[in-house]
């Protein structure tokens, strides 16, 4: 009689169930938490790529400056126009040069500003002229292709005056900014003497 009681105190196929219950939810708890954990590392590793390339596009300059800045005197005492030429980098992508006519409803992407002792002035009228690879892509800068750009000193834009003229010895700042990529900063002193044509290089 003792043995048939403890037989039928004995509770072990009991307790072997709702440890088996037990680990099966925590087996499942831990799945469910790993699988939010993966996914979020997942997420924030594709942003940080993300991130990371788009730093990089803003770093990288796609643009660069091809030969020398032309400078043009109509008077041989006041520089009239400023030519420089720009071209794509061997592995930069096409860029938007769309000139700026001068107008508050310029579509340009790609801004010029012009800086002197005096004056400071941004997205200031310019034109192009392409030359090379043009690949019949109008205003889109490809590799293989330059674009010169002209700056007209008497035509600047629609309340862009210079406030003092370009003269012997004088510097001045071209900032090319294009859409994507880094800025271009062309800086230039003028020759004692001016001359009709000067090549500043």
């Amino acid at each position: 009689m003792k043995a048939v009681k403890n037989l039928l105190k004995d509770q072990r196929g009991m307790t072997g169930l709702e440890t088996a219950i037990i680990l099966i939810a925590f087996v499942t708890v831990a799945a469910v938490f790993g699988y939010a954990v993966l996914s979020a590392g997942l997420f924030s590793a594709e942003q940080g790529k993300a991130t990371i390339y788009a730093g990089l596009t803003e770093a990288q300059s796609n643009l660069q400056v091809s030969g020398a800045v032309v400078a043009k005197s109509a008077d041989e005492e006041n520089v009239s126009s400023l030519i420089v030429t720009v071209r794509n980098t061997p592995a930069g992508n096409p860029i938007d040069m769309t000139p700026c006519d001068g107008t508050s409803n310029a579509t340009n992407k790609c801004v010029i500003s012009l800086a002197t002792k005096g004056s400071y002035l941004n997205n200031v009228k310019w034109t192009t002229t392409f030359t090379g690879n043009t690949d019949n892509d109008a205003n889109l800068l490809e590799p293989g292709a330059q674009c010169q750009i002209t700056i007209n000193l008497s035509d600047l834009g629609t309340g862009q005056t210079l406030s003092d003229n370009l003269t012997a010895n004088t510097t001045f700042t071209l900032q090319v900014k294009p859409g994507v990529g880094s800025v271009i900063t062309v800086q230039r002193t003028l020759p004692g003497s001016l001359s009709y044509v000067m090549n500043l290089n």
